[in-house]
C-alpha cells in the first residue's frame, strides 16, 4: 500500500462514517414528521420481518403527521401493530386502507433527552473519525519504517490527513447543531 492508497482509503472511510452518521441521525424524531422515521419498524410479512417500506407506501399528509399505505388489503392490522409496539411512541389510526400516523408534540425533558442523544451520536462519530487517523497514520510509519517512503512524505501526509480529519470533525459538529435546532425547534 502506497501513501496515495493510505490517504485515499482513509478519506472514503471517513466519508462513510459520516453517512452512517447521518444514517442515525434520521433515526431520531424532531418535532416534524418525516418518512424516514418509521425506517426502523419492521413488520411481520409472512413469517419474515421486513421493514415497513418492503410492504408498504410511507408519506407525508402534512408536517405532523405520516400517511401509510399497505400494498396489500391484508397487512393494515399487522402494520398498525407494528407501529404502536416500536419504542417511538407513536399512536397509529386506520381510515379504510390508509394507515395515519399523528406524531404527538414531545416536552421539553423529551426534547432535552434528545438532543444529548444527538451529542453522544456525534462524540461516536467523532471517535470512529479519530481512529481512522490514528490507523492511517500508524500504516504511513510503517511505510516509513520499511523504506517506502521518505519522513518528509510521512510529515506531509500527516498534515494532509489532520486536515482531513478536522474537516470532518467541524461537519459533524454542523450535523449536531442542526439536528438539535430541529429538535428544540417548537
Amino acid at each position: 500500500m502506497t501513501i496515495a492508497d493510505t490517504k485515499s482509503t482513509t478519506q472514503a472511510r471517513m466519508d462513510q462514517a459520516i453517512a452512517a452518521f447521518k444514517h442515525n441521525l434520521t433515526k431520531i424524531r424532531t418535532g416534524r414528521a418525516s418518512p424516514g422515521l418509521l425506517d426502523t419498524v419492521h413488520v411481520d410479512y409472512y413469517g419474515s420481518l421486513l421493514p415497513i417500506g418492503q410492504v408498504a407506501n410511507v408519506s407525508l399528509l402534512d408536517s405532523r403527521t405520516l400517511s401509510v399505505q399497505p400494498w396489500e388489503k391484508g397487512m393494515g392490522a399487522k402494520i398498525e401493530k407494528a407501529i404502536r409496539d416500536s419504542d417511538l411512541g407513536l399512536n397509529p389510526a386506520s381510515m379504510g386502507d390508509l394507515i395515519r400516523v399523528p406524531l404527538p408534540a414531545m416536552s421539553e425533558e423529551r426534547r432535552r433527552e434528545l438532543t444529548k442523544l444527538v451529542r453522544s451520536e456525534g462524540e461516536g462519530a467523532k471517535i470512529a473519525v479519530r481512529s481512522l487517523r490514528r490507523d492511517a497514520n500508524e500504516s504511513v510509519k510503517k511505510l516509513v519504517k520499511e523504506k517506502l517512503a521518505s519522513e518528509d512524505d510521512q510529515k506531509r501526509t500527516e498534515a494532509e490527513i489532520q486536515k482531513a480529519t478536522d474537516r470532518h470533525i467541524v461537519e459533524i459538529d454542523q450535523l449536531v447543531a442542526a439536528k438539535e435546532h430541529d429538535i428544540m425547534a417548537v
